[in-house]
């Protein structure tokens, strides 16, 4: 063999970095601290766009607003699951992997913890001088009573040949695993609620009543394990809804209160009890409980076809436009006129006054002097009896809107509509009257059997790294020999030395207690 050969033969071989190498490479970077952080603030990044755009789980009419107003950005936000953050793939990629990463983190830690507690602190060292801390006093002391006065200040402690040494502090690590623990309790409790609570939306009207089932809600979104039994069969009327508003100031028109007074059943054939549903005093039956989230107004219509027969007559919910005014959009449908169906887009001003350039405005929030706006009159097919879905606050389809004949329009629009007037429409199609005024609240029902543990592991999760904080782990040492008693002292933790000395200052006088000359 040449030497050039056995150079090569000697060289070393490339080593191969295969399927194993890749998943191990890929888990450790997964369950390291660096990646666990980062995945923590993902799922906090994550969340803001949940408390800044309108959700469909819990503001649907806010999401209905937004379409109507600006369709392409709010085709946007859809096309990103903005409009359901918290039930999105994203989002749901985060949480897992930040559980997944929790779980590699603590496993480790638990490990290094225990065999930590079992550990005996270690001999102390022969000079203590060296120490960041010292002192030195004369006694006639022996080990075993220093380390006897060590455990009254509950210091983990071992003795030696004229040695003591002392270790406290273990509840610092105690507090920074039981924080990453109770992080996973939180993402735990989260998970078990999506699996096995539900939530549900519903517009009620002044009047009308609701019973929880499935089919009463406008929107129910079940967990996986939830099925229409699992519901809790309570049922509530409302009786009628108060808002109060301040009058007067530069706040005038702000709302102050809301109250929902609520007639409410328990179970079928249950006495009925009064209960006032305020925001954030929700009604709560056997752990599912119904929280205010919205209101508004529903102004009561009547609708008479050409035939001179009422086609439609009831209240209608509105669109709020202009949350400071509560000017709302209204949509009135009466698919049963005949000899064709009409529709009408309005406008509800709660407190309608003239405006110099002779439109009209809500100037106040209440209904002071409500008033209705025609915008439009249509007849024609409105597409409701085509199968498809359609929302209450859409007149028609797209395509069955370009085929609907404008009956009033632009400068033929007459004044807006006090309480008990009416208006003809051109034609002899039929008429519109304006005969009241109610108001709507929406509600979501959620039942979260997490909801409780979630709690628990939060308030945790505040005093564990509360405990991670302000805990030091410190050791002292204590050399006794011919009359002098040597005291070292150090803290194992970064940046606690300052705090460290007065406390090492206490435990030398607890040591030279009754005894003088202490340096």
């Amino acid at each position: 063999m040449t030497v050039t050969e056995l150079k090569k033969e000697q060289e070393p071989k490339a080593g191969g970095f295969g399927l194993v190498a890749w998943l191990r490479w890929g888990w450790r970077t997964l369950t390291s601290m660096k990646t666990a952080l980062i995945l923590l603030f993902l799922f906090a990044l994550g969340s803001v766009p949940g408390s800044l755009l309108p959700q469909r789980g819990v503001e649907p009419d806010k999401v209905a607003l937004l379409y109507e107003q600006n369709p392409t950005l709010a085709e946007w936000y859809d096309r990103f699951q903005l409009f359901d953050v918290f039930t999105s793939v994203w989002f749901a990629a985060i949480y897992l992997l930040l559980f997944t990463s929790l779980i590699g983190c603590i496993i480790p830690r638990t490990a290094t913890y225990l065999r930590e507690l079992r550990r005996k602190p270690p001999a102390a060292p022969k000079n203590l001088s060296r120490l960041p801390h010292t002192a030195s006093f004369e006694a006639d002391m022996t080990a075993d009573e220093a380390a006897r006065r060590l455990r009254g200040l509950r210091f983990r402690v071992v003795t030696g040949d004229g040695w003591v040494s002392a270790e406290k502090g273990y509840l610092r690590e105690t507090g920074n695993l039981f924080f990453h623990v109770a992080l996973l309790g939180v993402l735990f409790a989260i998970g078990f609620g999506s699996l096995f609570g539900y939530r549900g939306n519903v517009l009620v009207v002044e009047g009308d009543g609701f019973a929880n089932t499935v089919a009463a809600y406008d929107r129910y979104m079940p967990g996986s394990q939830v099925s229409a039994e699992s519901l809790e069969p309570f049922s509530f009327q409302l009786a009628d809804f108060n808002v109060a508003y301040q009058v007067t100031g530069d706040k005038r028109g702000q709302a102050l209160d809301y109250t929902a007074n609520l007639k409410v059943s328990d179970t079928p054939g249950a006495p009925v009890r009064n209960f006032p549903l305020k925001v954030n005093e929700p009604l709560e039956v056997n752990g599912t409980q119904t929280y205010l989230i919205g209101n508004g107004y529903a102004p009561i219509f009547k609708v008479t076809d050409g035939k001179g027969q009422v086609a439609f007559e009831g209240p209608v919910p509105c669109l709020i436009e202009a949350k400071a005014t509560m000017t709302s959009g209204c949509v009135v449908k009466a698919p049963d006129a005949q000899p064709s169906q009409l529709g009408f887009l309005l406008r509800f001003l709660p407190t309608s006054v003239p405006l110099t350039d002779g439109t009209y405005a809500s100037a106040f929030p209440g209904v002071l002097n409500p008033e209705v706006q025609l915008i439009g009159a249509f007849t024609g097919d409105l597409g409701m009896r085509s199968g498809r879905p359609q929302s209450v606050y859409e007149l028609a389809p797209p395509e069955a809107m370009k085929k609907l004949t404008p009956l009033v329009m632009g400068t033929n629009v007459p004044k807006p509509l006090a309480v008990g007037r009416s208006v003809d429409l051109p034609g002899g199609a039929g008429k519109l009257e304006f005969t009241g005024v109610k108001e709507w609240i929406t509600l979501q029902t959620a039942y979260d059997p997490g909801r409780v543990p979630a709690l628990v592991s939060a308030g945790t999760a505040v005093v564990a790294i509360a405990m991670s904080l302000m805990i030091r782990r410190r050791r002292v040492f204590v050399r006794v020999k011919d009359g002098t008693v040597n005291v070292g002292g150090l803290t194992r933790t970064e940046g606690s030395a300052a705090g460290f000395a007065e406390e090492f200052a206490d435990i030398v006088k607890v040591l030279s207690a009754g005894e003088k000359d202490v340096r």
